[in-house]
């Protein structure tokens, strides 16, 4: 049971700051539904700069500098060009899953380097999760820039107005979301499951970008509800360890993307606009056209 919850908080590692990342660009307006790949190209990158230095160090750098430009990239379009969000986040996906295919193929195998040591037992990555969460709150909350990010992303003409910067602010966003979602991909590929394969994150971007719905936009919801998916997908590799003999593994593995489609579907209806909506920020996925 203890070996289940550890694999579990690994795992939701991973989940939270994934979506600790989004969190912080959606506040400030900007949706990328792209985060599978942009998990998948941080997280390639970082493998190899690890396995062909054997550093650790030098990987999560490689994977970091990755999500923070292909953050900007998804800026560069969804907010200079003000094309539509959604498509700049899909096209972000099908270049991660392509690109990844040609460029990790020759890497395909384990790291091969020494796993990191866990403190006091716990995923250090999950702590790091946790202290993310807490910041993220008290930068959103608790101070001037978080103010200013979370009126950009409620009425980017009214903050304008009032002298901030929305594409200045937006841009900050999309590279802190970069740099986060970069992080939790190399958290996967270095230390959570440290075996490049083909497509190896199955789905856990999307994942990642519902459990920010999930939450209704609150840090700390994140992290429990990173911490539900986390027991829910090592619930799917082995269910046997609560539940031996009680379905296939093949339909505990559908568990939690069909709760990912059951929260999506939740969201979309008229119930949740009027009960919850106003968490929901306003202008979430709006394009922001200077007037004058």
């Amino acid at each position: 049971m203890w070996n289940l919850l550890i694999i579990s908080l690994a795992a939701a590692a991973v989940f939270a700051i994934a979506a600790l990342g989004e969190l912080i660009e959606q506040r400030a307006g900007i949706l990328n539904v792209g985060l599978e790949g942009l998990m998948l190209l941080s997280g390639t990158f970082g493998f190899i700069a690890a396995k062909t230095s054997g550093s650790y160090t030098l990987g999560f750098a490689a994977a970091i500098l990755c999500g923070a430009v292909v953050g900007l990239l998804h800026g560069f379009f969804s907010i200079t060009l003000g094309s539509n969000q959604v498509v700049n986040g899909m096209a972000i996906w099908i270049l991660g899953f392509g690109l990844t295919t040609y460029v990790g193929y020759p890497y395909t195998g384990p790291l091969g380097l020494s796993p990191l040591p866990k403190i006091a037992g716990l995923p250090p990555f999950f702590l790091l999760a946790v202290a993310l969460a807490a910041a993220s709150w008290f930068l959103l909350y608790k101070t001037h820039l978080g103010l200013k990010l979370r009126s950009v992303g409620e009425n980017p003409s009214v903050a304008e107005v009032s002298g901030i910067s929305v594409v200045r602010l937006r841009y900050l966003s999309v590279l802190l979301a970069g740099v986060l979602v970069g992080l939790a991909g190399a958290v996967y590929s270095l230390v959570y499951n440290p075996v490049w394969s083909y497509n190896y994150l199955q789905g856990w971007g999307f994942i990642a970008l519902a459990l920010v719905f999930f939450s209704l936009w609150n840090p700390f919801l994140v992290v429990a509800g990173a911490v539900l998916f986390g027991v829910l997908w090592q619930m799917s590799l082995y269910p046997e360890l609560l539940f031996p003999g009680l379905f296939s593994r093949y339909i505990w593995r559908t568990l939690p993307f069909v709760i990912t489609i059951v929260v999506f579907v939740a969201l979309s209806t008229r119930w949740f606009s009027l009960r919850w909506g106003a968490t929901k920020p306003a202008a979430l996925g709006v394009p922001y056209t200077r007037e004058g």
